[in-house]
Formats: C-alpha cells, sequence, structure tokens
C-alpha cells in the first residue's frame, strides 16, 4: 500500500513527503512510521522582549502573544514584524509578521506567517508575484507551527518546493493558518488566517510587496483544506486582494466523510485530532459531552501533540470506543458543525482552481474532493481536476507537484486556465 511508510528512519527526511508534511519520519517497532511535515535588519517589536525566532515554544515567546487591543485592530492588520534567518538554497530575506485575525466565529486572534522574499531583484513583467504556501501543519499544539518549526530548524526540511518557489522570483508566505489554539481543520479559521496573512505580507513596506501584489494559493492534505477556505472566502472576506490561481492537492473537504473513512484504520489518529481541533473553534459541537472515561483521557493525550506522536497513540481505534452514543457523528450539534466546516457551499470567483488526487488515497478519500469540485462547478466556478491513477496520500505528492507548478505559473503569466466543469 503506498500510503504505508516503512520504519526506522528517525532523523530523516523523505524527500517531498517530509517536506510537505512537515514532520521527520518516526519509528515504531513493528508498526506505524508516517509522518504527516542574510535578512534585512528590523528594530525587535516591544512585545518581542528581545527573543530570537525559534529560541522558545510559542507559549513562552512574548511575540505569539496578542496585544489587548487585538479586537480594535482590523483583519490583516500588523502588529510586530522581526527579522528569521534561514539557510536556503535561494539567498533570501525572511521575516516573521503577526497580525490580526479572526477565528471560525469572528472572535479576534493574533496570527503569525512567515515572508520569504529572494535577494534578487525581481526581472519578469510587472512586480513580484507571490504565493501563499499552505502545508500541513496537522498539529494540536502550537510547538508544531510553521512559524516556530521554520525558524528553530533554520528552513532545514523545507527547501524543495520553496527553494523552487523562490528560485522562480516569487515571494512566499508560510501562514500558521491553525492560529494560536491549534485548531486543526477549522476551515473558516484557517481561510481568514491565509487571507490576512496576504494582507499583512502587503502592508509589510520592508518585503517589497503592495497592495498591487498577484498572489497565488497553495497547499497539499491539511493545506489544501486552508487553502480551499482561503479561497472560497476571499470573495466576501478580502475582496481587495489579487488572486491569480489556487492549487490543492489531497483536499479534505469534508471533515466527516474523511473521519469516517479512516474509523479505525491505520491512520485514524487523524480523526482524533481534528476532532480536537474542531472542537477549538466550534465549542457549539459539545464534543466533550459525549465522551466516556476512555475519550476523556484521549482528549487530553492527544492535546498539545504533533502529528508523528499523534499517528502512534491512536492507529486503528473507532471513535465510537471513546464516546457515550454509537454514532458520534449522528450527534446533532456535532453533524451541524461537520456541515458548517465542510467546504463547497460558497464559490471562490475571483481564481481558477486546479485540484488534483490521488485516486488510490487511503487517508483523504477522493469521492468527497470529487464532490466538493461538482459543487464548486455547478456554482459558477473554474476548475481544473486532474485525477492521477494509482496514487496514494503520499505518492501523490510528487506525482501531482509538476502540474501544481505549472499551473501555478500559467496563472502568473496570466493564461486562461483550463476548466473541467
Amino acid at each position: 500500500m503506498k500510503d504505508n511508510i516503512s520504519i526506522g528512519r528517525q532523523g530523516r527526511r523523505a524527500g517531498r513527503l517530509a517536506h510537505r508534511l512537515r514532520f521527520a519520519l518516526v519509528p515504531a517497532a513493528g508498526a506505524l512510521a508516517l509522518a504527516t511535515a542574510v535578512a534585512l535588519p528590523l528594530a525587535t517589536p516591544a512585545n518581542a522582549s528581545g527573543t530570537l525566532p525559534g529560541s522558545v515554544v510559542p507559549a513562552q515567546d512574548p511575540f505569539y502573544t496578542a496585544p489587548a487591543n487585538i479586537a480594535s485592530l482590523q483583519p490583516g492588520q500588523i502588529v510586530a514584524s522581526r527579522p528569521v534567518t534561514l539557510n536556503l538554497s535561494v539567498p533570501s530575506h525572511a521575516w516573521q509578521i503577526s497580525y490580526k485575525s479572526e477565528n471560525s466565529l469572528g472572535n479576534p486572534e493574533l496570527t503569525v506567517t512567515t515572508l520569504i522574499v529572494p535577494n534578487a531583484a525581481w526581472t519578469g513583467a510587472g512586480s513580484r508575484p507571490a504565493v501563499s504556501y499552505q502545508g500541513p501543519e496537522d498539529s494540536t499544539g502550537t510547538q508544531c507551527a510553521p512559524s516556530y518549526v521554520m525558524a528553530k530548524s533554520k528552513g532545514s526540511g523545507y527547501d524543495l518546493d520553496l527553494g523552487t518557489m523562490l528560485g522562480y522570483g516569487w515571494a512566499v508566505t508560510d501562514p500558521d493558518y491553525e492560529g494560536p489554539n491549534s485548531a486543526w481543520m477549522a476551515g473558516p479559521q484557517a481561510g481568514h488566517a491565509v487571507l490576512d496573512g496576504i494582507r499583512a505580507a502587503d502592508s509589510f513596506t520592508t518585503g517589497g510587496l503592495s497592495t498591487s501584489t498577484q498572489w497565488a494559493l497553495d497547499g497539499y492534505s491539511g493545506g489544501a483544506q486552508a487553502t480551499g477556505w482561503a479561497a472560497q472566502l476571499q470573495p466576501t472576506y478580502a475582496p481587495e486582494l489579487h488572486i491569480a490561481g489556487v492549487s490543492m492537492g489531497g483536499t479534505p473537504a469534508d471533515p466527516e466523510a474523511v473521519g469516517q473513512y479512516i474509523d479505525g484504520t491505520l491512520f485514524s489518529g487523524f480523526e482524533f485530532a481534528a476532532s480536537w481541533g474542531i472542537n477549538q473553534d466550534f465549542p457549539i459541537a459539545n464534543l466533550t459531552s459525549i465522551l466516556n472515561a476512555k475519550g476523556q483521557l484521549a482528549e487530553t493525550q492527544v492535546a498539545g501533540k504533533c502529528l508523528p506522536d499523534i499517528l502512534l497513540m491512536f492507529p486503528f481505534k473507532k471513535i465510537a470506543d471513546y464516546s457515550t452514543v454509537p454514532n458520534p457523528f449522528a450527534v446533532p450539534s456535532i453533524a451541524a458543525v461537520l456541515k458548517e466546516d465542510t467546504l463547497g457551499q460558497a464559490v471562490p470567483t475571483s481564481a481558477p482552481i486546479y485540484d488534483y488526487h490521488g485516486d488510490a488515497d487511503k487517508i483523504v478519500p477522493v469521492t468527497q474532493d470529487n464532490t466538493l469540485v461538482s459543487n464548486w462547478c455547478t456554482l459558477g466556478a473554474k476548475v481544473e481536476e486532474v485525477r492521477n491513477a494509482g496514487q496514494g496520500h503520499v505518492s501523490e505528492i510528487a506525482a501531482g507537484e509538476s502540474g501544481s507548478l505549472s499551473f501555478l505559473k500559467a496563472s502568473f503569466a496570466g493564461q486562461k486556465p483550463t476548466s473541467t466543469c
């Protein structure tokens, strides 16, 4: 099975899997081993207290603390910024930028993005374009957020796609789209974080971008869900942004469909972590009310973790065994939230979509992504649907990359998109 990764590879980066899924592979004796993956000087911001990026976890770093007046700020308004040193193959300037965003219910929160701009001057037509890249953050702890991991590792493991995009001369942002509460799979929250991160990058004059910058959105797996929500929300939430194209692969568009698909399988840890993350942003789901003693323990165990630990804790588990009801998905409060958190109920009209997926995916079923594409097409979106035969969730990363990058290049060049609608 192409989704199964061999054990015993601690400390290695498995090419694009390790980059896109952010985490190194981990050993588990006889069982599971999947990991899901010179700056310009600025004055130290007042709320950073001299802390160097990546030197302490976000919970201990004042840079990640929301100011008392955050509710009065505009979405995307910059709170603080600081340079970060990344050892990438393409010489670049990089900064962390904190900014005001909103969770799924519209409540204010502080989010951080990393902006990377090539040192070399842009030589293409017009001004330098930029990509908001959403990798699968897939975690329940802020120590797994892109800004912290990237700063701590000096960019190690991130230089595959980043190197390609920066080599094209594009600027790149990498937002902590799960927000300060690690609300994994809370779609509206992630969409807001992505769009407000673009707003912040556009207004960060030191980076050389502007409100006229042409952007693309790119993401895989959990990052594709954030990308899809950003595309879907942009026409109403951030209509002033210029989005040239949207590439998304292995998209978990429907949390319930994905949960049902992986329940009791090798990958059931995804289900437990996503349930925890959605509950952070949608307390109306009242998930804790249906947990039995085993479920209450699991809730504490899954919190504050990066994906490898979560997958190792919960393989082949059925979520009903942790509940006081036979089918948690059928509980009205939970069903209503999962429906609200499903992509496809509004249309991303501002930019064409490139949607790719392996048809042998054992983690994120292609059928629910097909439904998303169908819904968007019906509502009037322009979508190029690409389905790669025989590819699983992991192998599709490499199988779909070339087409994704070609689409982004064509989008920035203003070429007429292909639509399979």
